[in-house]
């Protein structure tokens, strides 16, 4: 019966999203935004961060609503491109009228609308994947957030990794935006070995053959590469075709099956780390139940979990105000992610608001692991050591700093 009750949790969101439309008891659908890539380098991750946003909203919706109010989600492409990303948050905010916006995906993105659109309209933020230390200093006023820890952290996580590997010597690769510099940067600070080059690249281009050959120099036994899959992919075949190198190193912007299936057999054995909840938690295993039973197998991509978790965290924070005000949902964010307050995880959307209504708090717990924030916004985290073999992801360990 309970796995009847997952599978039927759409159409009970649908029954209930109709029922309000058709003016029984209904009142406007509270609005929430995703400034989320659907084009460009980081399409394959808008796609599946949009699955674990959607999920969260038919589990709000069928419990009855936010507020009384069904939630509705409205999605605008980022192209991962920080112009597109602000002229989409802006329209998001004045046109379609959304009280929250989750995303963007690549910090470059996430930057330029926190402190453009959601600072000045006093709009609050989450982010679902954008991890560059900038954002923890940020002069954002409070508003922006983020279900993803910093890359200070993966970046000595990478390091330590790397080195338990064998390798005394690599070349670093970088997209030049703050995910890049900030990861690259935090590599090579905690990495024991050498770092033989650290070169940036511009997204788009039509060849990488002269930031691979300035890499080359110095003889390095692999290639750390820190990319989307949409620049990474021929990044990856060239540096193969050339013979530049035949190791590889990722980080979390390349953990997709799509680029395993693209490049195929040259990369079994290429390793790397992500963020990741524990996939032993409760919050966790409940969190892929209501996946599988809505889409199937889980990918082993990151940043889905991490959407789930914004989109329910903004939810939650909009009851406990009690208002759809920018101000009040900042504020509220906090106490319903952190302790104290009775702990509630994925799929108990209708307890957290039950013990919200009745004067309670809550703690959530987050599908992508503890989602207490600080004073910056930001969360504590651990990584995944995932690796390529036979042709697929496969997670090796989990490593907790």
């Amino acid at each position: 019966m309970r796995t009847w009750s997952r599978r039927m949790l759409p159409l009970l969101a649908a029954a209930v999203a109709t029922l309000w439309a058709s003016g029984g008891g209904a009142q406007e659908p509270i609005r929430i935004g995703a400034v989320i890539p659907t084009t460009g380098p980081l399409q394959v991750y808008g796609e599946a961060t949009i699955n674990g946003l959607r999920l969260a909203v038919d589990e709000i919706n069928a419990a009855g609503g936010v507020l009384g109010r069904p939630v509705e989600l409205v999605v605008a492409d980022t192209a991962t491109n920080p112009q597109v990303g602000v002229e989409a948050a802006k329209r998001l905010v004045a046109v379609e009228g959304v009280v929250g916006l989750i995303g963007a995906l690549s910090s470059g993105v996430t930057i330029p609308i926190a402190t453009t659109v959601a600072k000045p309209e006093r709009i609050p933020q989450i982010s679902t994947a954008s991890t560059s230390p900038v954002i923890t200093t940020l002069d954002d006023d409070g508003f922006l957030f983020r279900t993803v820890p910093s890359d200070a952290l993966q970046g000595v996580v990478l390091a330590q990794l790397v080195a338990e590997q064998g390798f005394r010597r690599v070349a670093v690769i970088y997209v030049n935006n703050d995910y890049g510099r900030g990861l690259a940067e935090a590599f090579a600070g905690a990495f024991t070995g050498e770092v033989s080059a650290m070169v940036a690249y511009e997204e788009r281009q039509a060849s990488y053959r002269g930031e691979l050959q300035r890499a080359s120099r110095g003889d390095p036994e692999a290639l750390v590469l820190i990319a989307y899959p949409g620049d990474g992919i021929p990044i990856l075949r060239q540096a193969l075709e050339e013979g530049f190198f035949s190791k590889f190193i990722f980080t979390d912007g390349m953990k997709a099956q799509d680029v395993v299936d693209a490049i195929g057999a040259p990369l079994e054995g290429a390793f790397g780390t992500a963020p990741t909840g524990d996939p032993e938690s409760p919050a966790a295993r409940r969190f892929r139940e209501l996946y599988e039973a809505r889409y199937g197998e889980l990918p082993p991509q990151p940043f889905i979990d991490s959407a789930y978790d914004a989109m329910m965290l903004m939810a939650l924070a909009i009851q406990k105000a009690g208002s759809t005000d920018g101000t009040a949902i900042r504020d509220a964010l906090p106490v319903v992610a952190n302790p104290p307050g009775e702990k509630v995880i994925p799929g108990e959307f209708a307890k957290a608001r039950a013990i919200l209504e009745a004067g309670g708090d809550v703690d959530y717990e987050g599908a992508a692991g503890n989602q207490n924030f600080d004073e910056h916004g930001d969360v504590p985290g651990i990584y995944s050591h995932w690796a390529i073999r036979d042709g697929k992801i496969v997670e090796v360990a989990v490593i907790r700093p």
